[in-house]
Protein backbone atom coordinates (compact mmCIF):
# COMPACT_ATOMS: atom_id res chain seq x y z
CA UNK A 1 0.00 0.00 0.00
CA UNK A 2 1.35 3.54 -0.97
CA UNK A 3 1.79 5.97 2.01
CA UNK A 4 2.06 8.66 -0.51
CA UNK A 5 -1.13 11.68 0.26
CA UNK A 6 -3.47 12.26 -2.08
CA UNK A 7 -3.39 15.32 -4.01
CA UNK A 8 -6.42 17.47 -3.75
CA UNK A 9 -7.33 20.56 -5.54
CA UNK A 10 -9.35 22.99 -4.18
CA UNK A 11 -11.63 24.80 -7.00
CA UNK A 12 -12.84 28.55 -5.62
CA UNK A 13 -14.12 31.52 -7.05
CA UNK A 14 -17.25 33.48 -6.94
CA UNK A 15 -21.20 33.27 -7.56
CA UNK A 16 -21.50 32.39 -11.12
CA UNK A 17 -17.19 32.44 -12.02
CA UNK A 18 -17.42 29.22 -13.46
CA UNK A 19 -15.93 26.70 -11.31
CA UNK A 20 -18.07 23.83 -12.53
CA UNK A 21 -17.59 24.20 -16.08
CA UNK A 22 -13.86 23.90 -15.17
CA UNK A 23 -14.40 21.24 -12.78
CA UNK A 24 -16.14 19.14 -15.85
CA UNK A 25 -13.26 20.21 -18.66
CA UNK A 26 -11.20 18.18 -16.04
CA UNK A 27 -13.20 15.47 -15.71
CA UNK A 28 -13.79 15.22 -19.36
CA UNK A 29 -9.57 15.38 -19.56
CA UNK A 30 -8.99 13.12 -16.90
CA UNK A 31 -6.65 10.80 -19.44
CA UNK A 32 -7.54 7.29 -17.11
CA UNK A 33 -6.69 9.20 -14.13
CA UNK A 34 -9.32 8.14 -11.08
CA UNK A 35 -10.26 11.56 -10.30
CA UNK A 36 -13.25 12.10 -7.36
CA UNK A 37 -15.21 15.48 -6.94
CA UNK A 38 -16.67 16.88 -3.84
CA UNK A 39 -18.90 19.57 -4.81
CA UNK A 40 -20.19 21.77 -2.24
CA UNK A 41 -24.38 23.20 -3.25
CA UNK A 42 -25.55 26.66 -1.96
CA UNK A 43 -29.20 25.25 -1.94
CA UNK A 44 -30.88 22.41 -1.42
CA UNK A 45 -31.24 21.62 -4.86
CA UNK A 46 -28.01 19.61 -6.67
CA UNK A 47 -28.05 21.41 -9.21
CA UNK A 48 -24.00 21.38 -9.89
CA UNK A 49 -23.56 17.95 -8.82
CA UNK A 50 -26.28 16.89 -11.63
CA UNK A 51 -24.13 19.21 -14.52
CA UNK A 52 -21.22 16.89 -13.44
CA UNK A 53 -23.02 13.64 -13.86
CA UNK A 54 -24.09 14.78 -17.05
CA UNK A 55 -20.85 14.51 -18.54
CA UNK A 56 -21.39 11.06 -19.93
CA UNK A 57 -17.78 9.88 -19.67
CA UNK A 58 -16.44 7.35 -17.16
CA UNK A 59 -14.81 9.73 -15.15
CA UNK A 60 -17.93 11.20 -14.37
CA UNK A 61 -19.64 8.04 -12.87
CA UNK A 62 -22.31 8.39 -9.41
CA UNK A 63 -20.08 7.43 -7.03
CA UNK A 64 -17.10 9.67 -7.86
CA UNK A 65 -19.17 12.59 -7.45
CA UNK A 66 -19.76 13.85 -3.79
CA UNK A 67 -22.63 16.26 -3.05
CA UNK A 68 -22.40 18.08 0.19
CA UNK A 69 -25.69 20.63 0.40
CA UNK A 70 -25.74 20.96 4.44
CA UNK A 71 -23.98 24.74 3.98
CA UNK A 72 -21.15 26.02 3.30
CA UNK A 73 -18.37 23.77 3.48
CA UNK A 74 -15.68 26.50 5.45
CA UNK A 75 -18.63 26.14 7.66
CA UNK A 76 -19.27 22.69 7.66
CA UNK A 77 -16.25 21.10 8.14
CA UNK A 78 -16.20 18.50 10.95
CA UNK A 79 -19.79 17.53 9.93
CA UNK A 80 -19.46 17.07 6.40
CA UNK A 81 -16.26 17.81 4.44
CA UNK A 82 -13.65 15.56 6.92
CA UNK A 83 -16.35 12.43 6.93
CA UNK A 84 -16.60 13.14 2.98
CA UNK A 85 -13.19 13.17 2.62
CA UNK A 86 -12.23 9.65 4.75
CA UNK A 87 -15.20 7.96 2.42
CA UNK A 88 -13.56 8.57 -0.37
CA UNK A 89 -9.82 7.36 0.65
CA UNK A 90 -11.41 4.40 2.29
CA UNK A 91 -12.91 3.09 -0.79
CA UNK A 92 -11.18 0.01 -1.95
CA UNK A 93 -10.65 2.09 -5.35
CA UNK A 94 -9.10 5.09 -3.58
CA UNK A 95 -9.12 8.40 -5.85
CA UNK A 96 -5.52 8.98 -7.40
CA UNK A 97 -6.71 13.06 -7.31
CA UNK A 98 -9.61 14.51 -5.66
CA UNK A 99 -10.92 17.74 -6.65
CA UNK A 100 -12.97 20.13 -4.20
CA UNK A 101 -16.10 22.81 -6.04
CA UNK A 102 -16.93 24.98 -2.83
CA UNK A 103 -20.07 27.29 -3.18
CA UNK A 104 -19.37 30.53 -4.38
CA UNK A 105 -19.43 32.17 -1.04
CA UNK A 106 -16.79 29.71 0.75
CA UNK A 107 -13.59 31.28 2.24
CA UNK A 108 -10.84 28.32 0.89
CA UNK A 109 -8.59 28.79 3.89
CA UNK A 110 -10.76 27.22 6.59
CA UNK A 111 -11.03 24.45 4.05
CA UNK A 112 -7.29 24.25 4.00
CA UNK A 113 -6.57 24.48 7.43
CA UNK A 114 -9.14 21.53 7.57
CA UNK A 115 -6.03 19.72 5.94
CA UNK A 116 -4.53 19.57 9.29
CA UNK A 117 -7.06 17.52 11.35
CA UNK A 118 -5.28 14.22 12.85
CA UNK A 119 -8.07 12.70 11.08
CA UNK A 120 -6.99 13.32 7.55
CA UNK A 121 -3.56 15.03 8.02
CA UNK A 122 -1.72 12.24 6.88
CA UNK A 123 -3.37 11.11 3.99
CA UNK A 124 -4.05 14.17 1.75
CA UNK A 125 -2.27 17.05 1.18
CA UNK A 126 -3.70 20.50 -0.75
CA UNK A 127 -2.00 20.69 -3.99
CA UNK A 128 -3.30 23.67 -4.91
CA UNK A 129 -6.32 26.22 -4.37
CA UNK A 130 -7.36 27.35 -7.67
CA UNK A 131 -9.33 30.79 -7.44
CA UNK A 132 -11.74 31.30 -10.81
CA UNK A 133 -12.29 34.82 -11.54
CA UNK A 134 -15.36 35.83 -13.75
CA UNK A 135 -13.39 38.46 -16.01
CA UNK A 136 -16.36 39.81 -17.41
CA UNK A 137 -18.00 40.67 -14.38
CA UNK A 138 -14.90 42.23 -12.19
CA UNK A 139 -14.23 44.27 -15.88
CA UNK A 140 -18.18 45.63 -15.74
CA UNK A 141 -17.27 46.94 -11.75
CA UNK A 142 -19.31 44.35 -9.70
CA UNK A 143 -16.13 44.78 -7.40
CA UNK A 144 -13.59 47.84 -6.09
CA UNK A 145 -10.55 48.59 -8.70
CA UNK A 146 -9.15 49.85 -5.93
CA UNK A 147 -9.52 48.07 -2.34
CA UNK A 148 -7.48 50.59 -0.11
CA UNK A 149 -9.47 53.65 -1.05
CA UNK A 150 -12.60 51.95 -0.67
CA UNK A 151 -11.33 51.37 2.80
CA UNK A 152 -10.30 54.68 3.57
CA UNK A 153 -14.15 55.54 1.98
CA UNK A 154 -15.50 53.72 3.88
CA UNK A 155 -13.75 55.07 7.26
CA UNK A 156 -14.87 58.70 6.48
CA UNK A 157 -18.62 57.75 6.09
CA UNK A 158 -20.19 57.51 9.56
CA UNK A 159 -23.40 55.37 7.90
CA UNK A 160 -21.47 52.50 7.26
CA UNK A 161 -20.65 49.74 9.83
CA UNK A 162 -19.27 46.93 7.77
CA UNK A 163 -17.78 46.03 4.62
CA UNK A 164 -19.49 44.31 1.65
CA UNK A 165 -19.24 41.07 1.43
CA UNK A 166 -19.31 40.32 -1.47
CA UNK A 167 -16.01 41.93 -2.01
CA UNK A 168 -14.28 40.79 1.81
CA UNK A 169 -14.97 36.42 -0.02
CA UNK A 170 -13.64 37.49 -3.73
CA UNK A 171 -9.91 38.95 -2.25
CA UNK A 172 -10.41 35.81 0.54
CA UNK A 173 -10.58 33.30 -2.42
CA UNK A 174 -7.79 35.61 -4.68
CA UNK A 175 -5.03 35.59 -1.21
CA UNK A 176 -5.78 32.24 -0.82
CA UNK A 177 -5.09 30.57 -4.37
CA UNK A 178 -1.91 29.25 -6.09
CA UNK A 179 -3.47 29.42 -9.16
CA UNK A 180 -5.66 32.21 -10.76
CA UNK A 181 -7.81 31.48 -13.74
CA UNK A 182 -9.36 33.96 -15.47
CA UNK A 183 -12.30 33.24 -16.88
CA UNK A 184 -14.48 34.40 -19.99
CA UNK A 185 -11.73 36.23 -21.24
CA UNK A 186 -13.58 36.09 -24.54
CA UNK A 187 -16.19 38.54 -23.31
CA UNK A 188 -13.72 41.22 -22.32
CA UNK A 189 -11.55 43.76 -24.62
CA UNK A 190 -7.72 43.65 -24.68
CA UNK A 191 -8.25 46.74 -21.73
CA UNK A 192 -10.33 45.17 -20.12
CA UNK A 193 -8.37 41.65 -19.51
CA UNK A 194 -5.19 44.46 -18.87
CA UNK A 195 -7.03 46.15 -16.03
CA UNK A 196 -8.14 43.30 -14.34
CA UNK A 197 -5.22 41.58 -14.46
CA UNK A 198 -3.80 44.10 -12.96
CA UNK A 199 -6.52 44.66 -10.37
CA UNK A 200 -5.63 40.68 -9.36
CA UNK A 201 -2.46 41.12 -8.73
CA UNK A 202 -2.83 44.41 -6.28
CA UNK A 203 -4.99 41.79 -4.61
CA UNK A 204 -2.48 39.07 -4.34
CA UNK A 205 -0.07 38.74 -1.30
CA UNK A 206 2.45 37.01 -3.78
CA UNK A 207 3.24 36.08 -6.92
CA UNK A 208 0.87 33.89 -8.14
CA UNK A 209 0.49 32.68 -11.85
CA UNK A 210 -2.42 33.94 -13.74
CA UNK A 211 -4.19 32.12 -16.84
CA UNK A 212 -6.71 33.36 -18.91
CA UNK A 213 -9.66 30.99 -20.43
CA UNK A 214 -13.15 30.61 -22.41
CA UNK A 215 -14.99 28.53 -20.90
CA UNK A 216 -13.15 26.71 -17.86
CA UNK A 217 -10.80 25.23 -20.58
CA UNK A 218 -7.16 25.09 -18.98
CA UNK A 219 -5.15 21.96 -19.66
CA UNK A 220 -5.34 19.57 -16.83
CA UNK A 221 -1.57 19.78 -16.32
CA UNK A 222 -1.75 23.26 -15.59
CA UNK A 223 -4.72 23.17 -12.96
CA UNK A 224 -3.27 19.33 -11.19
CA UNK A 225 -0.27 18.66 -9.99
CA UNK A 226 0.90 22.35 -8.58
CA UNK A 227 2.51 20.76 -5.62
CA UNK A 228 1.45 23.33 -3.21
CA UNK A 229 1.18 21.77 -0.29
CA UNK A 230 -1.10 24.57 1.01
CA UNK A 231 -2.22 23.61 4.48
CA UNK A 232 1.76 23.84 5.53
CA UNK A 233 1.94 27.31 3.93
CA UNK A 234 -0.98 28.65 5.88
CA UNK A 235 0.92 31.88 6.51
CA UNK A 236 1.19 33.11 3.28
CA UNK A 237 -2.72 32.86 2.78
CA UNK A 238 -3.54 36.07 4.39
CA UNK A 239 -7.57 36.50 5.08
CA UNK A 240 -9.94 39.31 6.17
CA UNK A 241 -11.21 36.68 8.56
CA UNK A 242 -8.08 35.68 10.30
CA UNK A 243 -9.06 37.23 13.46
CA UNK A 244 -13.02 37.38 13.15
CA UNK A 245 -12.72 33.39 13.41
CA UNK A 246 -16.67 33.66 11.86
CA UNK A 247 -17.79 33.67 8.76
CA UNK A 248 -21.39 34.62 8.23
CA UNK A 249 -23.88 34.14 4.99
CA UNK A 250 -26.93 35.78 6.93
CA UNK A 251 -26.54 38.69 3.81
CA UNK A 252 -27.02 36.33 1.33
CA UNK A 253 -30.57 33.77 0.65
CA UNK A 254 -31.44 31.39 -1.66
CA UNK A 255 -34.57 29.88 -2.75
CA UNK A 256 -36.05 27.21 -5.36
CA UNK A 257 -38.70 27.84 -7.97
CA UNK A 258 -40.52 25.04 -9.82
CA UNK A 259 -40.70 25.73 -13.22
CA UNK A 260 -43.19 24.44 -16.00
CA UNK A 261 -42.60 23.67 -19.14
CA UNK A 262 -41.71 26.50 -21.80
CA UNK A 263 -42.46 26.59 -25.10
CA UNK A 264 -38.85 27.51 -26.17
CA UNK A 265 -35.53 27.90 -24.68
CA UNK A 266 -36.15 31.86 -25.45
CA UNK A 267 -39.18 32.09 -23.99
CA UNK A 268 -37.50 30.87 -20.22
CA UNK A 269 -34.38 33.39 -21.38
CA UNK A 270 -36.54 36.21 -21.63
CA UNK A 271 -38.22 35.79 -18.44
CA UNK A 272 -34.65 34.97 -16.90
CA UNK A 273 -33.48 38.53 -17.84
CA UNK A 274 -36.93 40.39 -16.94
CA UNK A 275 -35.77 38.82 -13.21
CA UNK A 276 -32.44 39.75 -13.43
CA UNK A 277 -33.06 43.28 -14.63
CA UNK A 278 -35.86 44.18 -12.08
CA UNK A 279 -34.64 42.45 -9.17
CA UNK A 280 -31.23 42.11 -7.04
CA UNK A 281 -30.40 38.27 -8.13
CA UNK A 282 -26.97 37.65 -8.21
CA UNK A 283 -27.38 33.84 -9.91
CA UNK A 284 -29.87 31.26 -11.27
CA UNK A 285 -29.34 27.85 -12.38
CA UNK A 286 -31.45 24.93 -12.98
CA UNK A 287 -33.04 22.96 -15.01
CA UNK A 288 -36.37 23.69 -17.58
CA UNK A 289 -38.89 21.08 -19.67
CA UNK A 290 -39.13 22.78 -23.26
CA UNK A 291 -42.30 21.46 -25.03
CA UNK A 292 -41.83 18.74 -27.29
CA UNK A 293 -37.84 18.26 -26.37
CA UNK A 294 -36.75 14.89 -24.71
CA UNK A 295 -33.86 16.84 -23.79
CA UNK A 296 -33.48 18.75 -20.41
CA UNK A 297 -32.76 22.63 -20.84
CA UNK A 298 -29.61 23.59 -18.26
CA UNK A 299 -29.67 27.21 -17.60
CA UNK A 300 -27.18 29.66 -15.75
CA UNK A 301 -27.97 32.97 -15.31
CA UNK A 302 -25.39 35.56 -13.70
CA UNK A 303 -26.61 39.09 -13.50
CA UNK A 304 -28.42 39.53 -17.28
CA UNK A 305 -26.11 37.27 -18.86
CA UNK A 306 -27.44 34.29 -19.59
CA UNK A 307 -26.15 30.54 -21.01
CA UNK A 308 -28.49 27.43 -21.52
CA UNK A 309 -27.87 24.41 -23.78
CA UNK A 310 -29.92 21.18 -23.73
CA UNK A 311 -27.24 18.83 -21.60
CA UNK A 312 -29.09 15.09 -21.86
CA UNK A 313 -32.75 13.04 -21.90
CA UNK A 314 -34.53 13.82 -18.71
CA UNK A 315 -34.48 10.51 -16.60
CA UNK A 316 -37.84 8.43 -16.37
CA UNK A 317 -40.70 9.85 -14.24
CA UNK A 318 -38.35 13.03 -13.45
CA UNK A 319 -39.64 15.68 -16.04
CA UNK A 320 -39.76 18.09 -13.83
CA UNK A 321 -38.25 22.00 -13.95
CA UNK A 322 -36.59 23.78 -10.95
CA UNK A 323 -34.35 26.95 -10.55
CA UNK A 324 -32.76 28.40 -8.22
CA UNK A 325 -32.21 31.75 -7.33
CA UNK A 326 -29.37 33.24 -5.55
CA UNK A 327 -29.05 37.32 -4.24
CA UNK A 328 -28.77 39.32 -1.51
CA UNK A 329 -31.13 39.16 1.60
CA UNK A 330 -33.69 40.88 0.89
CA UNK A 331 -35.40 39.49 -2.53
CA UNK A 332 -38.95 39.85 -3.25
CA UNK A 333 -39.34 35.87 -3.66
CA UNK A 334 -42.85 36.40 -4.41
CA UNK A 335 -42.29 39.02 -7.33
CA UNK A 336 -39.72 37.11 -9.41
CA UNK A 337 -41.56 34.34 -9.16
CA UNK A 338 -44.24 36.12 -10.85
CA UNK A 339 -41.86 36.70 -13.60
CA UNK A 340 -40.08 33.61 -14.23
CA UNK A 341 -44.05 31.93 -13.95
CA UNK A 342 -46.44 34.76 -15.17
Amino acid sequence: MSIAKVPCTIVTGFLGAGKTTLVRHVLENARGRRLAVIVNEFGDVGIDGEILKSCGIDACTEDSIVELANGCLCCTVADDFVPALQGLLDRPAAPEHIVIETSGLALPKPLVKAFNWPEIASRVTVDGVVAVVDGAAVAAGRFADDPEALARQRAADASLDHDNPLEEVFEDQLMCADLVILNKADLMSETERSSVTDQIGKTLPRAVKLVEAENGRVPIDVLLGLGARAESDLDSRPSRHDLDGEHDHDDFETFIVDLPAYASPQALVERLKRAAALHDVLRMKGFAAIDGKPMRLLVQAVGARIQHQFDRRWPEGERRGRLVVIGETGLDRAAIRDVLLG
